[in-house]
């Protein structure tokens, strides 16, 4: 990046800063006028506009991106959402896709009824409450599904790698906006928690609801209302579990990637649907403190350091199924990494067992986890006579027998099967297994049992990653880390196909996929920045339709 000329601050200064400077208004001021070779008295007011920490090779800095604070800054989220009129677009799905959609077409004045089959946040919590305390599953309220989507009570990781897929500044904005901690503006790797994203949810619905934007909970849909000849079909509404339809010409499907009757329903009413790869595995935990100490070194425990996260991936080779075939390289990899978080349980049907993470905003668990996935690409459900017998839907099916094993091995209540890393490593069945954040519990047993449920190998390629892993984090495998099955939900098997320049299905007129559950997402800015994009494709559409 260019400097900034002598004296004054135009434009942008990156610069690395000690730790002691982070949030040191005094010392960063100091640091920069030495760097422009200037007095501090010449300097304008001051601003961070993005930070990120970095705490190897024995040291703490901070890169800290810096520029003149503006003398009257722009509103967070401009431009506003304003009154809506006309008829209105019907959007299924009320998590970051459908929210951000809506939000869009408030933007332009586009009316919008926002369907959800789960509950708003408040009431959600006590089904969540049913889910860690008693096991018990309400296949429309959980995890997954309910305002706001998986993200609202998972964590509210804002990371994201998709910067070409639209403005991830304006999604971010839109939630600081609503009450979202101001830091995400700033932070590299942004996150707002679990215990704050819930208010932030519900401070944009009752925004757009003030706009005239509607909002339907305890709305699940069924049923996909189609019109028109072979060749000429379009879209005419949506069908409801309670018997109601409701008439639309467009009509936006934003569910995520765990609502598999939805799919099933767009089968039903000829949209072409394809199979996609996707990847599934297991939790991973750790003491907080341990990873700490391989992240941080002496610094662990640094009074300006949060909770070390990490990020780790590798390439196995192997026969595509464990009795023969090509040999293949897949990768297996770190996903959803909770630093300070929880292993929860996120099953969505009662005979399945799912887990996820999620971590409160200080992440101030005495425990680390993530996601360690093994990639499925399409080959694999071929070789394992899935894409023959079950078609788009194969992946589907290959993650329910995974869910359905691991339910079944954990003895009922979510308990969740489990071992130690050591015991897993070397291809044994533990006996115990260490203390979790897991609150439904742990049963101790054979772990690569449940994962060769599903015939593709999966325990012997995660046996060597773990290896790997272990040489590139000193003490990664140990006695004090679990694995926790299964973690089968990473993102959708399937994709609903979509004209890349309408954005529109090209089997059924004013139908627009979006999303993660369509397979254009994965996680909540890109699937917010995805609902934007339709929106204003649906804007641009109503605009040249006579």
């Amino acid at each position: 990046m260019t400097g900034p000329a002598i004296g004054r601050l135009d434009g942008e200064l990156d610069l690395d800063a000690p730790g002691a400077m982070g949030d040191d208004a005094d010392a960063l001021r100091a640091a920069v006028a030495a760097r422009l070779g200037a007095p501090e008295a010449s300097l304008p007011p001051l601003e961070v506009r993005r930070r990120a920490v970095d705490a190897r090779r024995g040291r703490v800095r901070f890169h800290l991106t810096v520029g003149a604070r503006p003398a009257e800054a722009p509103p967070l989220g401009a431009p506003e959402p304003r009154e809506v009129a006309g008829p209105p677009v019907v959007i299924v799905g009320g998590g970051p896709a459908g929210l951000y959609c809506a939000y869009q077409l408030a933007r332009d004045g586009v009316a919008s009824i926002v369907l959800d089959r789960g509950k708003p946040v408040q009431a959600r919590r006590r089904d969540l409450k049913g889910l860690t305390q008693h096991g018990r599953v309400d296949p429309d309220s959980n995890y997954c599904f309910g305002e706001g989507g998986a993200g609202t009570y998972s964590d509210g990781k804002l990371y994201t790698r998709a910067h070409k897929r639209g403005d991830v500044r304006d999604v971010i904005e839109v939630l600081a906006r609503h009450g979202a901690p101001a830091d995400i503006l700033v932070d590299a790797r942004p996150h707002i928690g679990s215990n704050k994203l819930p208010r932030v949810i519900t401070a944009l619905r009752e925004h757009l609801e003030a706009c005239g934007v509607q909002f339907r909970f305890g709305a699940r849909v069924v049923a996909l209302g189609v019109e028109g000849p072979a060749g000429a079909r379009r879209v005419a509404g949506v069908e409801l579990a309670s018997g109601e339809t409701i008439a639309a010409r467009q009509v936006v499907i934003a569910t995520g990637h765990s609502a598999r009757d939805v799919l099933a329903l767009l089968g039903a009413a000829g949209v072409g649907l394809v199979a996609k790869p996707f990847a599934m595995g297991v939790r991973i935990e750790h003491p907080q403190p341990l990873i700490d100490r391989i992240q941080y070194g002496r610094f662990a425990g640094h009074a300006r350091l949060r909770a070390a996260p990490y990020r780790v991936a590798h390439t196995t080779r192997g026969p595509v199924l464990p009795r023969g075939g090509a040999d293949a390289e897949r990768g297996v990899f770190s996903f959803c990494m909770c630093p300070g978080g929880w292993i929860v349980p996120a099953s969505t049907e009662p005979d399945g067992l799912v887990v996820n993470g999620m971590s409160l905003s200080r992440r101030d668990s005495p425990y680390a986890n993530s996601g360690m996935v093994v990639a499925i690409e399409l080959a694999d459900l071929a070789a394992a006579g899935l894409t023959a017998a079950h078609g788009p839907m194969a992946g589907i099916e290959l993650q329910a027998r995974l869910e359905r094993a691991a339910m079944a091995a954990g003895g009922g209540g979510l308990r969740a099967p489990a071992a130690r890393v050591t015991d897993f490593v070397r291809g044994h069945a533990s006996t115990t297994v260490p203390a979790s954040s897991y609150e439904p519990g742990l049963a101790a047993g054979d772990l690569a049992e449940v994962l060769d449920a599903c015939g593709l190998g999966l325990a012997a390629r995660l046996r060597a990653a773990l290896r790997d892993f272990d040489r590139q984090l000193r003490g990664y495998v140990t006695d004090d880390a679990v694995l926790v099955g299964v973690e089968s939900r990473t993102s959708s098997p399937v994709r609903v196909p979509r004209d890349a320049t309408t954005l529109a299905s090209p089997d059924v007129a004013g139908l627009y996929p979006t999303g993660e559950g369509a397979g254009y997402a994965g996680g909540i800015v890109s699937a917010a920045m995805d609902g934007v994009r339709v929106a204003r494709a649906i804007v641009a559409a109503r605009a040249a339709s006579p």
